[in-house]
């Protein structure tokens, strides 16, 4: 099968289109045939090992990746199962994370998959997991917001700020999107309530304050986001950092908990990692706002699977519009 590979850490430029052979489904593992892929920026942090810190952690791998073929994002039909599994079926539509998604065929487990919307196209169903997953994470189950408040999404226009500002539009919160000029009229037409270019306006001036901030950016100190803030809102922190750091958005997250044991608002963190928490219930969750129309993936850009270093470079540059999404048909 043709796959991405990589073989030692890097920049997006180490990845090469290669023939490798068919993964086989284990006992209580799924094989899918992988229809599309979306990218995060979780995979350029994969892909370069970044931070440091983060290999000693576990699961990347120290001095090479652990994961040759790169991806974790997918939606597809399932090609085969292992023993003991019972659904879901071969032949069946779904979506969701399988490692090594960069590629024709993927091996993952059930609790990692959730019936693909008839509704949605592969595309906007790879487009779905991470992403939709943190933003539901970051809107509702860590800054449990409510109908009413007022929510600020920085970062409005990219691939998780898209659906965040959905989520929030969805419990009937009033939603602040911060992006660029050029992604104003897409985070409007999504909900928001009001939009602010980041490049001519201060957010963080406390002229106006909100109940909840989702943080997507993380460049700016939690000491000067936190001033938009309501006296007791809450800033959730969501990544950021930038390659080549020892520390980078960790540092950031520790700092936000830190600062949360002394200021009377609530500082939290969200780390968009796989899998983490209740993560069927999260996709399934997601699923079922996107089949009933009220969550729409938005893809900036689509390319093949020979082109996915430059899908990866794409998103590691910053500023992408929605999602980035791999057509791998």
């Amino acid at each position: 099968m043709k796959a991405i590979v990589q073989d030692r850490f890097g920049p997006p430029d180490i990845l090469r289109l290669a023939d490798v052979d068919r993964p086989e489904p284990a006992d209580g593992q799924v094989l899918v045939r992988v229809r599309a892929a979306a990218v995060n920026p979780y995979d350029w942090h994969m892909l370069r090992g970044d931070p440091y810190a983060a290999r000693l952690l576990g699961g990347i791998g120290l001095t090479r990746p652990k994961q040759r073929v790169a991806g974790i994002d997918a939606a597809g039909e399932v090609a085969a199962v292992g023993a003991g599994v019972s659904t879901p079926n071969p032949g069946d539509e779904v979506l969701g994370f399988c490692p090594g998604a960069f590629a024709e065929y993927a091996v993952t487990t059930p609790d990692l998959l959730v019936p693909k919307p008839e509704g949605l196209t592969f595309e906007q169903a790879a487009a779905l997991p991470m992403a939709a997953v943190t933003a539901l994470r970051g809107i509702s189950t860590v800054g449990r917001v409510r109908a009413g408040q007022r929510v600020l999404v920085n970062g409005a226009g990219g691939g998780v700020g898209t659906f965040a500002v959905q989520v929030a539009v969805s419990l009937g919160a009033e939603v602040t999107g911060v992006c660029g000029a050029n992604k104003g009229d897409l985070v409007r037409s999504l909900g928001a309530a009001h939009v602010v270019d980041h490049a001519r306006e201060d957010w963080t001036d406390g002229r106006r304050r909100y109940d909840v901030i989702l943080d997507n950016v993380g460049n700016l100190p939690p000491s000067r986001v936190r001033r938009a803030l309501t006296p007791t809102g809450t800033l959730v922190a969501n990544g950021g950092g930038a390659p080549g750091r020892v520390f980078g958005a960790i540092g950031g997250m520790l700092r936000v908990l830190a600062l949360n044991a002394v200021v009377r608002q609530r500082l939290a963190v969200i780390v968009p990692s796989v899998p983490s928490g209740p993560t069927r219930a999260d996709l399934t969750a997601v699923t079922e706002l996107a089949g009933a129309g009220r969550l729409t993936p938005v893809i900036g850009r689509t390319l093949p699977l020979a082109d996915a270093a430059e899908a990866v470079r794409h998103v590691e540059r910053g500023h992408a519009l929605g999602k980035t999404v791999i057509a791998v048909r």
